[in-house]
Protein backbone atom coordinates (compact mmCIF):
# COMPACT_ATOMS: atom_id res chain seq x y z
CA UNK A 1 0.00 0.00 0.00
CA UNK A 2 1.51 3.31 -1.10
CA UNK A 3 0.28 6.61 0.33
CA UNK A 4 1.55 9.78 -1.27
CA UNK A 5 2.15 12.66 1.13
CA UNK A 6 2.97 16.14 -0.21
CA UNK A 7 6.05 17.37 1.67
CA UNK A 8 4.60 20.86 2.08
CA UNK A 9 1.73 19.62 4.25
CA UNK A 10 3.27 16.71 6.07
CA UNK A 11 3.08 16.18 9.83
CA UNK A 12 1.82 19.55 10.94
CA UNK A 13 1.60 19.64 14.76
CA UNK A 14 -2.09 20.59 14.64
CA UNK A 15 -2.99 17.70 12.28
CA UNK A 16 -4.42 20.15 9.73
CA UNK A 17 -2.68 18.61 6.74
CA UNK A 18 -4.21 18.88 3.28
CA UNK A 19 -3.76 16.99 0.06
CA UNK A 20 -3.23 13.64 1.77
CA UNK A 21 -4.27 10.78 -0.47
CA UNK A 22 -5.96 7.55 0.60
CA UNK A 23 -5.32 4.46 -1.53
CA UNK A 24 -7.72 2.74 -3.86
CA UNK A 25 -9.72 0.21 -1.87
CA UNK A 26 -9.78 2.31 1.28
CA UNK A 27 -13.51 2.50 2.01
CA UNK A 28 -15.04 5.80 3.14
CA UNK A 29 -18.63 6.06 4.28
CA UNK A 30 -20.91 6.73 7.22
CA UNK A 31 -22.79 4.92 9.96
CA UNK A 32 -26.04 4.92 11.97
CA UNK A 33 -27.87 2.76 14.54
CA UNK A 34 -31.40 1.40 14.37
CA UNK A 35 -32.97 2.89 17.50
CA UNK A 36 -31.38 6.26 16.83
CA UNK A 37 -32.91 6.77 13.38
CA UNK A 38 -35.62 4.27 12.46
CA UNK A 39 -38.63 5.33 14.50
CA UNK A 40 -41.74 3.24 13.68
CA UNK A 41 -41.39 1.75 17.14
CA UNK A 42 -44.56 -0.32 16.95
CA UNK A 43 -44.85 -0.77 13.18
CA UNK A 44 -45.14 -4.13 11.43
CA UNK A 45 -44.86 -6.26 14.54
CA UNK A 46 -41.80 -4.70 16.14
CA UNK A 47 -41.61 -5.45 19.86
CA UNK A 48 -40.37 -3.09 22.59
CA UNK A 49 -36.67 -2.76 23.33
CA UNK A 50 -34.94 -1.70 26.53
CA UNK A 51 -34.49 1.74 24.98
CA UNK A 52 -38.23 2.10 24.39
CA UNK A 53 -38.78 1.34 28.06
CA UNK A 54 -35.89 3.45 29.30
CA UNK A 55 -36.70 6.53 27.22
CA UNK A 56 -40.35 6.36 28.26
CA UNK A 57 -39.31 6.53 31.92
CA UNK A 58 -39.56 10.12 33.23
CA UNK A 59 -36.22 11.76 33.93
CA UNK A 60 -34.04 9.34 32.02
CA UNK A 61 -33.61 11.30 28.76
CA UNK A 62 -32.98 15.01 28.23
CA UNK A 63 -36.26 16.79 27.42
CA UNK A 64 -38.14 13.49 27.73
CA UNK A 65 -37.20 12.56 24.16
CA UNK A 66 -37.71 9.05 22.82
CA UNK A 67 -36.81 7.15 19.66
CA UNK A 68 -40.43 6.37 18.85
CA UNK A 69 -40.20 8.52 15.71
CA UNK A 70 -36.55 9.64 15.65
CA UNK A 71 -35.61 10.33 11.99
CA UNK A 72 -38.53 8.27 10.66
CA UNK A 73 -35.96 6.41 8.56
CA UNK A 74 -38.21 3.33 8.48
CA UNK A 75 -40.74 5.26 6.39
CA UNK A 76 -38.22 7.38 4.47
CA UNK A 77 -35.85 4.64 3.42
CA UNK A 78 -35.64 5.35 -0.31
CA UNK A 79 -35.12 9.08 0.17
CA UNK A 80 -32.36 8.43 2.70
CA UNK A 81 -30.71 5.96 0.35
CA UNK A 82 -30.73 8.59 -2.39
CA UNK A 83 -29.17 11.00 0.09
CA UNK A 84 -26.31 8.55 0.56
CA UNK A 85 -25.76 8.58 -3.20
CA UNK A 86 -25.67 12.37 -3.19
CA UNK A 87 -22.94 12.19 -0.53
CA UNK A 88 -21.03 9.60 -2.56
CA UNK A 89 -20.83 7.07 0.28
CA UNK A 90 -18.83 3.99 -0.58
CA UNK A 91 -20.13 2.07 2.44
CA UNK A 92 -22.96 2.37 4.93
CA UNK A 93 -22.88 0.76 8.35
CA UNK A 94 -26.33 0.20 9.83
CA UNK A 95 -27.63 -1.87 12.71
CA UNK A 96 -30.49 -4.34 12.80
CA UNK A 97 -33.15 -3.95 15.48
CA UNK A 98 -33.46 -7.30 17.24
CA UNK A 99 -37.06 -6.52 18.33
CA UNK A 100 -38.06 -6.15 14.66
CA UNK A 101 -36.81 -9.66 13.94
CA UNK A 102 -37.95 -11.37 17.15
CA UNK A 103 -40.34 -9.13 19.10
CA UNK A 104 -39.80 -11.18 22.27
CA UNK A 105 -36.12 -11.86 21.66
CA UNK A 106 -36.72 -15.52 20.85
CA UNK A 107 -39.19 -17.71 19.05
CA UNK A 108 -40.91 -16.94 15.77
CA UNK A 109 -39.32 -14.62 13.23
CA UNK A 110 -41.18 -11.49 12.18
CA UNK A 111 -40.87 -11.53 8.38
CA UNK A 112 -42.10 -7.95 8.09
CA UNK A 113 -39.11 -6.84 10.13
CA UNK A 114 -36.70 -8.81 7.96
CA UNK A 115 -38.34 -7.35 4.86
CA UNK A 116 -37.33 -3.84 5.92
CA UNK A 117 -33.68 -4.85 6.05
CA UNK A 118 -34.00 -6.74 2.77
CA UNK A 119 -35.20 -3.49 1.18
CA UNK A 120 -32.39 -1.57 2.84
CA UNK A 121 -29.68 -3.96 1.68
CA UNK A 122 -31.10 -4.26 -1.82
CA UNK A 123 -31.34 -0.47 -2.03
CA UNK A 124 -27.71 -0.08 -1.02
CA UNK A 125 -26.50 -2.66 -3.52
CA UNK A 126 -28.56 -1.09 -6.31
CA UNK A 127 -26.88 2.24 -5.58
CA UNK A 128 -23.36 0.83 -5.45
CA UNK A 129 -22.96 1.26 -1.67
CA UNK A 130 -21.38 -1.51 0.38
CA UNK A 131 -23.63 -2.77 3.20
CA UNK A 132 -22.02 -3.29 6.61
CA UNK A 133 -24.49 -4.84 9.05
CA UNK A 134 -24.21 -4.60 12.82
CA UNK A 135 -26.24 -7.22 14.65
CA UNK A 136 -26.47 -5.45 18.01
CA UNK A 137 -26.39 -1.72 18.68
CA UNK A 138 -28.00 -1.77 22.11
CA UNK A 139 -31.72 -2.35 21.43
CA UNK A 140 -32.18 -5.55 23.44
CA UNK A 141 -35.76 -6.90 23.34
CA UNK A 142 -37.46 -5.89 26.58
CA UNK A 143 -38.72 -9.44 27.13
CA UNK A 144 -35.13 -10.64 27.46
CA UNK A 145 -34.33 -7.86 29.91
CA UNK A 146 -37.33 -8.94 31.97
CA UNK A 147 -35.61 -12.33 32.23
CA UNK A 148 -32.33 -10.76 33.37
CA UNK A 149 -31.00 -9.16 30.20
CA UNK A 150 -27.26 -9.42 29.68
CA UNK A 151 -26.79 -10.59 33.27
CA UNK A 152 -28.57 -13.78 32.19
CA UNK A 153 -26.30 -16.25 30.41
CA UNK A 154 -29.20 -17.43 28.27
CA UNK A 155 -29.33 -14.06 26.50
CA UNK A 156 -26.05 -14.92 24.75
CA UNK A 157 -27.61 -18.06 23.30
CA UNK A 158 -30.74 -16.17 22.24
CA UNK A 159 -28.42 -13.74 20.45
CA UNK A 160 -26.81 -16.61 18.56
CA UNK A 161 -30.25 -17.79 17.42
CA UNK A 162 -31.18 -14.28 16.31
CA UNK A 163 -27.87 -14.07 14.42
CA UNK A 164 -28.73 -17.23 12.53
CA UNK A 165 -32.13 -15.90 11.45
CA UNK A 166 -30.65 -12.65 10.17
CA UNK A 167 -27.66 -14.28 8.47
CA UNK A 168 -29.89 -16.78 6.67
CA UNK A 169 -32.12 -13.96 5.43
CA UNK A 170 -29.45 -11.44 4.39
CA UNK A 171 -26.20 -13.38 4.15
CA UNK A 172 -26.23 -13.70 0.38
CA UNK A 173 -26.18 -9.88 0.05
CA UNK A 174 -24.30 -8.53 3.07
CA UNK A 175 -20.51 -8.88 2.67
CA UNK A 176 -19.50 -7.52 6.09
CA UNK A 177 -20.93 -8.31 9.53
CA UNK A 178 -20.28 -6.81 12.96
CA UNK A 179 -21.48 -8.79 15.97
CA UNK A 180 -21.64 -6.10 18.69
CA UNK A 181 -21.27 -2.36 18.78
CA UNK A 182 -19.47 -1.00 21.83
CA UNK A 183 -20.25 -3.77 24.33
CA UNK A 184 -18.48 -1.66 26.98
CA UNK A 185 -21.39 0.80 26.83
CA UNK A 186 -23.97 -1.98 26.93
CA UNK A 187 -22.40 -3.53 30.03
CA UNK A 188 -20.93 -0.68 32.04
CA UNK A 189 -23.25 2.22 31.16
CA UNK A 190 -26.33 0.01 31.03
CA UNK A 191 -25.79 -2.11 34.13
CA UNK A 192 -23.16 -0.16 36.09
CA UNK A 193 -23.69 3.58 35.83
CA UNK A 194 -27.38 3.57 34.94
CA UNK A 195 -26.88 6.20 32.23
CA UNK A 196 -27.99 3.84 29.47
CA UNK A 197 -30.78 1.31 29.19
CA UNK A 198 -31.75 -0.71 31.13
CA UNK A 199 -30.54 1.74 33.78
CA UNK A 200 -29.17 -0.57 36.44
CA UNK A 201 -26.48 0.55 38.91
CA UNK A 202 -24.79 -2.67 40.01
CA UNK A 203 -21.08 -3.30 39.45
CA UNK A 204 -21.42 -7.07 39.69
CA UNK A 205 -24.22 -7.00 37.14
CA UNK A 206 -22.07 -4.89 34.81
CA UNK A 207 -19.25 -7.43 34.93
CA UNK A 208 -21.63 -10.35 34.35
CA UNK A 209 -23.14 -8.45 31.39
CA UNK A 210 -19.64 -7.84 30.05
CA UNK A 211 -18.89 -11.55 30.04
CA UNK A 212 -22.20 -12.57 28.50
CA UNK A 213 -21.74 -9.98 25.74
CA UNK A 214 -18.31 -11.45 25.06
CA UNK A 215 -19.86 -14.91 25.01
CA UNK A 216 -22.60 -13.71 22.65
CA UNK A 217 -19.95 -12.34 20.31
CA UNK A 218 -18.11 -15.65 20.15
CA UNK A 219 -21.29 -17.63 19.59
CA UNK A 220 -22.40 -15.23 16.86
CA UNK A 221 -19.06 -15.43 15.04
CA UNK A 222 -19.40 -19.21 14.97
CA UNK A 223 -22.89 -18.90 13.46
CA UNK A 224 -21.74 -16.39 10.86
CA UNK A 225 -18.81 -18.57 9.83
CA UNK A 226 -21.24 -21.44 9.32
CA UNK A 227 -24.03 -19.58 7.53
CA UNK A 228 -22.05 -16.98 5.55
CA UNK A 229 -18.51 -18.38 5.24
CA UNK A 230 -17.72 -15.95 2.43
CA UNK A 231 -18.42 -12.84 4.54
CA UNK A 232 -16.04 -10.70 6.59
CA UNK A 233 -16.76 -10.79 10.34
CA UNK A 234 -15.80 -8.19 12.93
CA UNK A 235 -16.67 -6.61 16.25
CA UNK A 236 -16.73 -2.89 17.05
CA UNK A 237 -15.17 -1.63 20.29
CA UNK A 238 -15.09 1.90 21.70
CA UNK A 239 -11.57 2.42 22.93
CA UNK A 240 -10.71 4.65 25.84
CA UNK A 241 -7.35 6.31 25.21
CA UNK A 242 -6.31 6.64 28.85
CA UNK A 243 -3.64 9.13 29.87
CA UNK A 244 -2.18 9.59 33.32
CA UNK A 245 -1.85 12.88 35.16
CA UNK A 246 1.22 13.31 37.33
CA UNK A 247 3.57 10.99 39.15
CA UNK A 248 2.11 7.68 40.22
CA UNK A 249 -0.80 7.82 37.80
CA UNK A 250 0.27 4.61 36.08
CA UNK A 251 -1.87 2.60 38.50
CA UNK A 252 -4.95 4.62 37.57
CA UNK A 253 -4.20 4.14 33.87
CA UNK A 254 -3.76 0.40 34.33
CA UNK A 255 -7.03 -0.02 36.20
CA UNK A 256 -9.17 1.94 33.75
CA UNK A 257 -7.50 0.51 30.69
CA UNK A 258 -8.26 -2.98 32.01
CA UNK A 259 -11.95 -2.18 32.52
CA UNK A 260 -12.39 -0.10 29.37
CA UNK A 261 -10.32 -1.96 26.80
CA UNK A 262 -8.67 -5.20 27.85
CA UNK A 263 -11.92 -6.60 29.26
CA UNK A 264 -12.89 -7.11 25.61
CA UNK A 265 -9.69 -7.23 23.57
CA UNK A 266 -8.00 -9.90 25.67
CA UNK A 267 -10.83 -12.47 25.71
CA UNK A 268 -11.76 -11.79 22.09
CA UNK A 269 -8.31 -11.53 20.54
CA UNK A 270 -5.88 -13.23 22.90
CA UNK A 271 -7.83 -15.52 25.21
CA UNK A 272 -9.02 -15.36 28.82
CA UNK A 273 -9.49 -12.35 31.05
CA UNK A 274 -6.67 -10.14 32.37
CA UNK A 275 -5.49 -11.35 35.76
CA UNK A 276 -5.25 -7.79 37.05
CA UNK A 277 -8.87 -7.08 36.07
CA UNK A 278 -10.04 -10.13 38.03
CA UNK A 279 -7.95 -9.05 41.02
CA UNK A 280 -9.16 -5.43 40.84
CA UNK A 281 -12.80 -6.54 40.93
CA UNK A 282 -12.51 -9.40 43.43
CA UNK A 283 -14.48 -7.41 45.99
CA UNK A 284 -17.25 -6.84 43.43
CA UNK A 285 -17.78 -10.33 42.02
CA UNK A 286 -16.37 -13.84 42.24
CA UNK A 287 -16.47 -14.23 38.43
CA UNK A 288 -18.52 -17.42 38.73
CA UNK A 289 -20.37 -16.35 35.58
CA UNK A 290 -17.38 -17.59 33.57
CA UNK A 291 -17.97 -21.28 32.79
CA UNK A 292 -15.47 -23.86 31.56
CA UNK A 293 -15.01 -23.53 27.81
CA UNK A 294 -16.30 -19.95 27.63
CA UNK A 295 -12.93 -18.45 26.81
CA UNK A 296 -12.53 -20.79 23.84
CA UNK A 297 -15.93 -19.73 22.54
CA UNK A 298 -15.19 -16.03 22.92
CA UNK A 299 -11.87 -16.08 21.10
CA UNK A 300 -12.73 -16.41 17.42
CA UNK A 301 -10.71 -15.36 14.35
CA UNK A 302 -11.83 -11.99 12.96
CA UNK A 303 -11.31 -10.43 9.55
CA UNK A 304 -10.85 -6.96 11.03
CA UNK A 305 -11.42 -5.01 14.23
CA UNK A 306 -13.88 -2.11 14.25
CA UNK A 307 -12.50 0.94 16.07
CA UNK A 308 -14.68 3.72 17.50
CA UNK A 309 -12.88 6.83 18.72
CA UNK A 310 -14.03 10.26 19.88
CA UNK A 311 -11.75 11.65 22.60
CA UNK A 312 -9.21 10.81 25.31
CA UNK A 313 -9.48 10.19 29.07
CA UNK A 314 -7.23 11.62 31.80
CA UNK A 315 -6.91 9.86 35.18
CA UNK A 316 -5.03 9.76 38.46
CA UNK A 317 -5.46 8.04 41.80
CA UNK A 318 -7.82 9.91 44.13
CA UNK A 319 -6.34 11.13 47.41
CA UNK A 320 -9.54 10.24 49.28
CA UNK A 321 -9.82 13.74 50.74
CA UNK A 322 -10.48 16.32 48.04
CA UNK A 323 -13.71 16.22 46.02
CA UNK A 324 -13.37 13.38 43.54
CA UNK A 325 -13.47 14.48 39.90
CA UNK A 326 -15.68 12.35 37.62
CA UNK A 327 -15.12 13.88 34.17
CA UNK A 328 -14.98 10.54 32.35
CA UNK A 329 -17.00 11.79 29.37
CA UNK A 330 -20.09 9.78 30.23
CA UNK A 331 -23.39 11.08 31.56
CA UNK A 332 -23.36 10.98 35.36
CA UNK A 333 -26.63 9.77 36.87
CA UNK A 334 -25.23 8.51 40.17
CA UNK A 335 -23.92 5.04 39.40
CA UNK A 336 -20.40 4.10 38.31
CA UNK A 337 -19.24 2.42 35.11
CA UNK A 338 -15.94 1.59 36.82
CA UNK A 339 -16.55 -1.31 39.28
CA UNK A 340 -13.62 -1.91 41.58
CA UNK A 341 -11.96 1.40 40.77
CA UNK A 342 -13.65 3.95 43.00
CA UNK A 343 -10.20 5.21 43.99
CA UNK A 344 -9.57 6.52 40.45
CA UNK A 345 -10.64 10.03 39.48
CA UNK A 346 -11.24 11.39 36.00
CA UNK A 347 -9.91 14.87 35.32
CA UNK A 348 -11.27 17.58 33.09
CA UNK A 349 -9.08 17.82 30.02
CA UNK A 350 -7.87 20.78 28.04
CA UNK A 351 -10.07 21.97 25.18
CA UNK A 352 -11.22 22.59 22.59
CA UNK A 353 -14.37 20.56 23.14
CA UNK A 354 -17.28 19.28 21.12
CA UNK A 355 -20.87 19.93 22.20
CA UNK A 356 -20.65 16.71 24.22
CA UNK A 357 -17.90 18.27 26.33
CA UNK A 358 -15.39 15.82 24.86
CA UNK A 359 -11.88 17.06 24.13
CA UNK A 360 -10.65 17.09 20.55
CA UNK A 361 -7.44 15.05 20.36
CA UNK A 362 -6.44 13.67 16.95
CA UNK A 363 -3.06 12.73 18.42
CA UNK A 364 -4.89 10.27 20.69
CA UNK A 365 -6.53 8.77 17.60
CA UNK A 366 -3.18 8.21 15.90
CA UNK A 367 -1.69 6.77 19.09
CA UNK A 368 -4.61 4.35 19.46
CA UNK A 369 -4.28 3.04 15.91
CA UNK A 370 -0.53 2.58 16.30
CA UNK A 371 -0.98 0.80 19.62
CA UNK A 372 -3.63 -1.60 18.30
CA UNK A 373 -1.50 -2.37 15.28
CA UNK A 374 1.51 -3.11 17.46
CA UNK A 375 -0.46 -5.34 19.84
CA UNK A 376 -2.34 -7.20 17.09
CA UNK A 377 -0.14 -6.90 13.99
CA UNK A 378 -2.02 -9.48 11.93
CA UNK A 379 -5.47 -7.95 12.48
CA UNK A 380 -6.62 -5.23 10.05
CA UNK A 381 -8.51 -2.25 11.46
CA UNK A 382 -11.47 -0.20 10.28
CA UNK A 383 -12.72 3.07 11.76
CA UNK A 384 -16.37 2.22 12.33
CA UNK A 385 -17.23 5.47 14.15
CA UNK A 386 -15.58 8.85 14.42
CA UNK A 387 -17.29 12.21 14.47
CA UNK A 388 -18.38 15.12 16.61
CA UNK A 389 -21.46 16.89 17.94
CA UNK A 390 -21.77 20.64 17.52
CA UNK A 391 -24.65 23.10 17.85
CA UNK A 392 -25.78 23.23 14.23
CA UNK A 393 -28.47 25.45 12.76
CA UNK A 394 -29.97 25.82 9.31
CA UNK A 395 -29.56 29.41 8.09
CA UNK A 396 -30.90 30.32 4.65
CA UNK A 397 -31.04 26.65 3.72
CA UNK A 398 -27.44 25.91 4.71
CA UNK A 399 -25.65 24.47 7.73
CA UNK A 400 -22.18 25.98 8.12
CA UNK A 401 -20.39 23.57 10.45
CA UNK A 402 -16.77 24.51 10.06
CA UNK A 403 -15.93 23.04 13.48
CA UNK A 404 -17.00 19.59 12.33
CA UNK A 405 -15.06 19.92 9.08
CA UNK A 406 -11.99 20.84 11.08
CA UNK A 407 -12.57 17.89 13.43
CA UNK A 408 -12.91 15.44 10.55
CA UNK A 409 -9.97 16.86 8.64
CA UNK A 410 -7.69 16.49 11.66
CA UNK A 411 -8.86 12.94 12.40
CA UNK A 412 -8.57 11.80 8.79
CA UNK A 413 -5.05 13.22 8.93
CA UNK A 414 -4.35 11.18 12.07
CA UNK A 415 -5.61 8.05 10.33
CA UNK A 416 -3.43 8.78 7.32
CA UNK A 417 -0.37 9.23 9.51
CA UNK A 418 -1.05 5.90 11.20
CA UNK A 419 -1.21 4.24 7.78
CA UNK A 420 2.13 5.84 6.87
CA UNK A 421 3.58 4.07 9.90
CA UNK A 422 2.33 0.71 8.69
CA UNK A 423 -1.11 0.41 10.28
CA UNK A 424 -3.35 -1.83 8.13
CA UNK A 425 -6.40 0.43 8.11
CA UNK A 426 -9.12 -0.61 5.66
CA UNK A 427 -11.69 2.19 5.90
CA UNK A 428 -13.28 5.08 7.76
CA UNK A 429 -16.98 5.47 8.58
CA UNK A 430 -18.02 8.89 9.84
CA UNK A 431 -20.51 9.11 12.69
CA UNK A 432 -23.17 9.93 11.86
CA UNK A 433 -25.05 10.10 8.60
CA UNK A 434 -28.02 11.86 10.21
CA UNK A 435 -28.64 13.91 13.30
CA UNK A 436 -30.47 11.47 15.56
CA UNK A 437 -31.57 10.33 19.01
CA UNK A 438 -28.34 10.62 21.00
CA UNK A 439 -29.26 8.15 23.75
CA UNK A 440 -29.47 9.82 27.17
CA UNK A 441 -29.13 13.24 25.56
CA UNK A 442 -32.15 12.77 23.31
CA UNK A 443 -32.24 15.17 20.37
CA UNK A 444 -30.15 17.83 22.12
CA UNK A 445 -26.87 16.71 20.48
CA UNK A 446 -26.28 16.65 16.74
CA UNK A 447 -23.59 14.37 15.29
CA UNK A 448 -24.85 14.18 11.72
CA UNK A 449 -23.29 15.31 8.47
CA UNK A 450 -26.93 15.75 7.49
CA UNK A 451 -29.17 18.03 9.56
CA UNK A 452 -32.62 16.73 10.50
CA UNK A 453 -35.52 19.01 11.41
CA UNK A 454 -37.36 16.75 13.84
CA UNK A 455 -40.66 18.61 13.38
CA UNK A 456 -40.75 18.32 9.59
CA UNK A 457 -38.19 15.50 9.02
CA UNK A 458 -36.55 17.70 6.41
CA UNK A 459 -32.94 16.72 5.65
CA UNK A 460 -30.28 19.33 4.88
CA UNK A 461 -26.77 18.27 3.94
CA UNK A 462 -24.34 20.19 6.13
CA UNK A 463 -21.15 21.72 4.81
CA UNK A 464 -19.33 18.82 6.47
CA UNK A 465 -21.33 16.40 4.33
CA UNK A 466 -20.31 18.30 1.20
CA UNK A 467 -16.71 18.25 2.42
CA UNK A 468 -16.86 14.48 2.98
CA UNK A 469 -18.32 14.00 -0.51
CA UNK A 470 -15.30 15.82 -1.98
CA UNK A 471 -12.93 13.68 0.07
CA UNK A 472 -14.65 10.50 -1.14
CA UNK A 473 -14.68 11.66 -4.75
CA UNK A 474 -10.93 12.19 -4.92
CA UNK A 475 -9.78 10.10 -1.95
CA UNK A 476 -7.79 13.21 -1.00
CA UNK A 477 -8.29 15.42 2.05
CA UNK A 478 -9.70 18.62 0.51
CA UNK A 479 -8.18 22.07 0.86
Amino acid sequence: MTIETPTRTRDRPDYRDVGLEFPTGFVIGSATASYQIEGAATADGRGPSIWDTFSATPGKIVNGDTGAVADDHYNRLDADLDLMVELGLEAYRFSIAWPRIQPLGSGAVNEAGLDFYRRLVDGLIARGIRPIATLYHWDLPQALEDAGGWTNRDTAYRFAEYTRHVAEALGDRVPVWTTLNEPWCSAFLGYGSGAHAPGRTDGAAALAAMHHLNLAHGLAVRVLREVVPQAEVSVTLNFHVVRGDGAGSSEAVRRIEALANRSFTQPMLVGGYPADLIEDTADVTDWSFVHPGDTDIIRQPLDFLGVNYYSTTRVRMWDGVSPRERADGHKDVGGSPWPGSDQVEFLQQEGPYTAMGWNIAPDGFEALLLSLSEEHPDLPLMITENGAAFDDEVVDGRVVDDERIDYLRRHFTAAHRAMQHGVDLRGYLVWSLLDNFEWGYGFSKRFGIVHVDYDTQRRTIKDSGRWLARLIDGHVIPE
